[in-house]
């Protein structure tokens, strides 16, 4: 499940530096395992140097936080945030609208892997839904700004990630129904809307402290399967 990069992509418009093309090559952590990197980075370039690999991603965290604590926050903000001058951040994208683009391109990508690397087909459904679940929560907590937005974002690519998750998490619903986690009447399409509304509200509700992912997957798994009642 990869995004691909077509000449109208946001992604294609950043200046053309193999760097940038190749943000994909910055690793990110799921389950304590590194991701591989997202094809749509991959060009025949120059491989990306090490100090340019660690620029682009810290641009990419920056604008995440930045964006996050506000909004509207300015090119200057978020290159203040990642450490970086302002002229480094427009050498890698041309405007804040693209860098914005690019970052929610990302994180969708991000959010297919995390939930590619949790699927099973051996494994019970009940262990590939709290791991699924969990990576998603990390995704999500940890890249909140980019996957609010990739949840709206007008692109077709970004859209046709989120339709693959979606059938993919149908595919897995379906299979614990068969397998009898979830009753044989059960709406498929109904509990997935819950599963999805449980995430998206655990993971909107800020806060100082770090998130205790294992606590919250459980809870949405338990709260899912069994609900509220006595």
């Amino acid at each position: 499940m990869h995004l691909q990069v077509h000449a109208a992509s946001p992604l294609r418009c950043i200046i053309d530096d193999a760097a940038t093309l190749q943000l994909a090559s910055s690793m990110m952590q799921v389950s304590g395992k590194a991701l591989l990197p997202c094809n749509i980075f991959k060009m025949q370039a120059r491989p990306l140097r090490a100090d340019a690999e660690r620029t682009v991603r810290a641009i990419l965290v920056g604008a995440e936080r930045a964006l996050s604590a506000d909004p509207a926050a300015t090119l200057e903000q978020i290159a203040e945030t990642a450490g970086v001058a302002r002229t480094t951040v427009h050498r890698r994208f041309a405007s804040r609208a693209i860098l914005v683009d690019a970052l929610t391109a990302w994180a969708a990508e991000q959010f297919a892997e995390a939930v590619d690397s949790a699927v099973s087909d051996t494994a019970p459904p009940l262990i590939v839904l709290h791991r699924v679940t969990a990576n998603v929560l990390r995704v999500k907590i940890g890249w909140g700004y980019a996957m609010n937005r990739a949840a709206i974002s007008p692109d077709p690519e970004v859209a046709r990630v989120h339709a693959e998750v979606l059938a993919t998490c149908n595919r897995l619903l379906q299979r614990a129904q068969s397998e009898g986690v979830l009753r044989a009447d059960t709406d498929i399409e109904w509990a997935r809307r819950c599963y999805y509304a449980l995430i998206h509200e655990v993971t909107q509700g800020g806060g100082t402290t770090e998130p205790d992912i294992d606590l919250m997957t459980t809870r949405i798994i338990d709260t899912l399967l069994n609900g509220l009642g006595a």
